[in-house]
């Protein structure tokens, strides 16, 4: 029972111990005041300011100190080799220019669709006829003064009839349909529009 008794009134002993020693510190901080108004220790009117000393000059001005040469000469680095992981690139010629003469065109291979005897002469037939409303309509407007939209068609439907008359040389009808049928319709509101 002895041995019970003991370890309560020790840990009331650490309590109260505990309870001091945090009563001290607040006193402590509340005794110590503001650490910004309190006044330092040390007056400045009093305080002295530190200088260095200079070494006295034991040369004289006369003395002349000797600089030792420190030249070092370093080698040049050794070229770098790297082998070459593929073959050398092939040298070719500068390509020769003819300013006076004119380049032209390569002629690209058509695709033509093959059409029967009777569906080739419709074509051409409708191909004719787009091509006759737009030439006449072209030659009406050509009589007359154009602003510069009506002239701009003008020159789209020329170029649309210049297409379509190649296509039909190369026998391409249906390319050349198409592009006669664009120009007819161009060229009927150039007309509707003077």
């Amino acid at each position: 029972m002895r041995e019970t008794l003991a370890q309560p009134r020790k840990l009331e002993m650490i309590r109260i111990d505990l309870g001091l020693l945090a009563a001290l510190g607040c006193a402590l901080v509340l005794f110590s005041g503001c650490a910004v108004q309190k006044k330092p220790a040390i007056p400045w009117k009093t305080a002295v300011l530190v200088r260095p000393i200079l070494p006295d000059k034991t040369a004289s001005a006369d003395e002349f100190i000797e600089i030792p040469d420190l030249r070092l000469e370093i080698p040049p680095p050794e070229p770098i080799l790297v082998p070459r992981t593929g073959p050398a690139r092939p040298r070719s010629l500068p390509a020769v220019s003819n300013r006076g003469a004119q380049t032209e065109k390569p002629q690209m291979p058509q695709i033509v669709p093959e059409l029967s005897a009777r569906e080739s002469g419709a074509l051409q037939r409708e191909t004719q006829q787009y091509l006759s409303d737009a030439e006449r309509n072209v030659a009406a407007a050509s009589r007359k003064q154009l602003n510069p939209a009506q002239t701009d068609v003008v020159s789209k439907v020329r170029g649309f009839i210049a297409d379509a008359r190649e296509a039909a040389k190369v026998g391409d009808w249906s390319r050349a349909r198409d592009l006669a049928k664009k120009a007819q319709v161009l060229s009927e509101e150039l007309a509707s529009s003077l």
